[in-house]
């Protein structure tokens, strides 16, 4: 297809003439059959909302359609509306639009849908099993033509994968606004995301992929890097300071979970990482984010050993179940230094855990024909993958939480994860890492992309990035040296690591002073031509001011106060009239359909001096929102990090928190009759 004709499709939204019924592509990574979930007439109602988009004189051929759809598949995606073009993120010039904003939408949008990046491409699904760019094709080609069509002054407003429209607004206004799965609280279970989703009305955004934020595996190589590398610390002791022969396992190669091999590596470590679908674990080894694929454990076992007697640096992935793996690591008493899982238990009931005993087929046409029977399985698999984990870890294995909700799913079926006073028997890594050495302080996962498309671009950046913490280094607080030391490193290694899958994109933990610097830089190299188009910053919402969730990003927030919401809506707030490009607000990611809300944003740099008014006034907010929510929670580190941001910032003043004497405090309750030894 011509440059020419791919704009004009794009220009057309949903064509006038219907294009040819496309054949169901068995090479590409699909979603699995959703349950049936819809009453009958729920089932009409969920054919006339997706005809709803079409002429009537297309109905007729469409409702059959449609209808075999639903029911072969439990959603309605309308494959037939898929574009006839190679799905990528092109040079920013490529697309056709009316303003530079809305051109670099489209190309991130695009990179979502990449199928070398997204988990089930033809589902417009980009990770965790269900965390969907739109809910079908005709959502896409809509809002691209919107996206063709807008103005600087005008907004486009998305409502789970729908356009509602283009609305009047003005140049410091975000171009699109995004909300995903945004229902009723009494609403949000994992039932009523079945149902509002095969109804076609809601979708699941998961964090980046419905934020039109994904860069690919590499955005959780990073955070993933950290994590490993922070974990294999704790486990050092006066003999031991080097990761090399360390033996670290998990599961999940998919689009967030297949990070983790690539991690390893570059922590130095064995890693072997289990993946019940063999197309995923193919994708990751071709990509040359695993090293090796075995399918058997009798020939991976001697392997592992053989690894960690050398102390070679290598990732193995095993092509099966990992409560398989699990139990014959105890049952030969392999020594394990680091476990943790990455499977999408946030969605287990429908693809995001694969249960032992069962084949990924014979797995995926019970979950739509005997959902009932499935969960009784899920839940056997996970009580007997804790008995295996559990005795690794009696043995010295450290084991983590990934906040996949593993320890909340486990626990629901009556696994044993739970310790003294009914607290989890493990720690989510936000607890023992990410928390109080990262999120505390204001590091979190920033990342940009080059909307030219090319690779000397990303490598200015890289180094101006380097440069930038290096002198931040030099004047830095000891609390946040070692850090900025690894992100250091990180960034330095990160283009012979060869990260890049999709759009030209980088990502690393810096706090707001770095954020700020470095798109600084990257907003004067921009306007002097030593980088060729504008940049895109963004971030993950997995950060410090982003997501309120209990069990992950803000599981060591213990005030009381985990449960609330009010700093992620904020947070998307506060972007919108700062100066963000787009915005978005979620409902679940991560860890669960009702169990987070999430919120992100894109901007566009283009080195004027607007775009840094912008990069001042709106990260500032977008980190510091956080922190001084961390602080109030009474989190030191966060105390002393919003501190030392108002030193340094005028006119900011954040209420800070008194601590209380705990032994005063006692004894008050005490005198009342209503304290306990274990306050």
């Amino acid at each position: 297809m011509t440059r020419e004709e791919f704009q004009n499709d794009i220009r057309a939204g949903i064509p006038d003439r219907l294009p040819a019924a496309k054949p169901y592509d068995k090479q590409i990574n699909h979603a699995p059959k959703r349950k049936d979930i819809l009453s009958d007439e729920e089932k009409t109602l969920a054919l006339k909302n997706a005809l709803r988009y079409f002429p009537v004189r297309h109905h007729a051929v469409l409702a059959k359609e449609f209808a075999e759809e639903l029911r072969r598949y439990g959603r309605i995606y309308m494959y037939r509306l898929r574009p006839d073009y190679e799905m990528h993120a092109r040079p920013i010039g490529e697309y056709p639009a009316r303003c530079r904003q809305a051109a670099a939408v489209m190309l991130m949008i695009q990179n979502n849908l990449d199928p070398r990046v997204a988990q089930h491409p033809h589902e417009l699904i980009t990770y965790g099993g269900n965390g969907a760019v739109f809910q079908n094709w005709a959502q896409y080609r809509l809002a691209m033509q919107y996206l063709s069509e807008m103005t600087e002054n005008q907004t486009l407003v998305m409502y789970s994968g729908h356009p509602l429209g283009l609305f009047p607004s003005h140049p410091d206004a975000p171009r699109v606004v995004v909300t995903n799965g945004m229902v009723i609280p009494n609403y949000s279970k994992p039932d009523d995301w079945e149902r509002l989703n095969a109804l076609g009305v809601s979708q699941y955004g998961q964090m980046t992929a419905g934020s039109y934020m994904y860069i690919g595996p590499q955005g959780i190589v990073h955070g993933t890097t950290i994590t490993v590398m922070n974990a294999a610390r704790k486990r050092f002791t006066a003999g031991r300071t080097d990761t090399r022969g360390m033996l670290f396992v998990s599961s999940g190669l998919g689009g967030m979970s297949g990070a983790q091999p690539k991690a390893g590596n570059i922590s130095g470590v064995v890693s072997v990482v289990a993946e019940i679908n063999p197309k995923a674990a193919q994708k990751r080894h071709e990509q040359g984010w695993v090293d090796e694929l075995h399918e058997a454990l009798d020939e991976l076992i001697p392997r592992i050993r053989q690894a960690v007697k050398a102390k070679e640096v290598v990732s193995m992935a095993y092509v099966g179940n990992v409560v398989d793996l699990w139990e014959r690591l105890a049952a030969e008493e392999i020594p394990v230094d680091l476990g943790s899982d990455q499977t999408s238990l946030h969605n287990p009931w429908a693809g995001g855990y694969y249960p032992v005993g069962l084949s990924y087929e014979a797995s995926n046409k019970m979950m739509a024909e005997e959902p009932g029977r499935f969960r009784e399985c899920v839940q056997e698999s996970l009580r007997r993958q804790v008995d295996a984990i559990n005795k690794l870890t009696d043995r010295g294995m450290y084991f983590f939480d990934y906040g996949n909700a593993f320890l909340l799913e486990a626990s629901r079926a009556g696994a044993a994860v739970t310790g003294e006073g009914g607290r989890f028997r493990y720690p989510s890594y936000v607890q023992d890492i990410m928390g109080p050495m990262f999120f505390d302080y204001g590091f979190g996962p920033f990342r940009w992309v080059c909307t030219s498309g090319k690779p000397e671009d990303l490598e200015t950046t890289d180094s101006l990035a380097a440069e930038v913490l290096d002198e931040i280094r030099k004047t830095a607080p000891d609390d946040i040296r070692g850090q900025l030391d690894d992100n250091i490193h990180w960034i330095r290694e990160a283009g012979r690591n060869r990260l890049v899958v999709g759009s030209q994109a980088r990502i690393l933990y810096a706090d707001c002073e770095g954020r700020v610097k470095i798109a600084e830089a990257f907003n004067r190299a921009i306007a002097e031509g030593r980088i060729t188009a504008p940049v895109v910053l963004g971030r993950d919402h997995h950060d410090v001011s982003g997501t309120d969730s209990p069990y992950r990003e803000t599981s060591n927030i213990y005030d009381g106060s985990c449960l609330t919401a009010d700093m992620a809506v904020q947070n998307v707030i506060g972007d919108a009239f700062r100066g963000a490009t787009w915005v978005s607000i979620h409902n679940g990611g991560g860890v669960g359909w009702g169990e987070v809300i999430n919120g992100g944003f894109g901007m566009v740099i283009d080195g004027s001096e607007d775009a840094g008014r912008r990069i001042r006034e709106m990260l500032l907010w977008d980190v510091n929102n956080g922190i001084a929510r961390r602080s109030w929670a009474r989190n030191e580190g966060a105390v002393e990090a919003i501190r030392r941001e108002m030193d340094r910032t005028p006119g900011l003043r954040v209420t800070l928190p008194v601590f209380a004497d705990e032994k005063l405090v006692r004894e008050a309750l005490n005198e009342q009759g209503g304290a306990s030894d274990k306050l």
